[in-house]
């Protein structure tokens, strides 16, 4: 195992937590969210209307998540009907930080992944 200079071996218990958050925020729909969090507070139906795809419930269970995880907060303010927010927690906008460069290389690479899969399945069309 290489190990930088300074830098703790991992242990199995780090290896298992570490796990965990990647599994929070590798999901499919997570990032996007933090995405449009990054730009500031949102209401649900907000959000609901610009990740592209994402169903009432699954958008429910990604906010639940992420607001459990300390990744983002939930404001209900008392007015008729209720007016509920989200937004960023500091650890979130890190989180957008630290993931901006993953989804900048997404973006760029979109066609050529496209193009990838289209010979992959042409080639693997004429194996069968």
């Amino acid at each position: 195992m290489n190990v930088e200079p300074g830098e703790l071996p991992p242990s199995a218990a780090d290896a298992c937590r570490t796990r965990e958050v990647l599994d929070i925020v590798g999901d499919k729909w997570s990032l996007l969210v933090v995405r449009h969090l990054s730009q500031g507070s949102r209401r649900f139906t907000e959000l609901k209307r610009d990740v592209d795809g994402i169903s009432q419930r699954m958008l429910t269970v990604t906010l639940r998540a992420l607001e459990r995880d300390g990744i983002l907060t939930r404001t209900v303010r008392n007015v008729m009907p209720p007016h509920v927010s989200y937004a960023l927690t500091p650890m979130g906008m890190s989180l957008r930080v630290a993931t901006l460069p993953l989804l900048e290389w997404s973006i760029a690479h979109v066609p050529d992944i496209d193009a990838a899969r289209a010979q992959f399945d042409t080639r693997t069309q004429s194996d069968t």
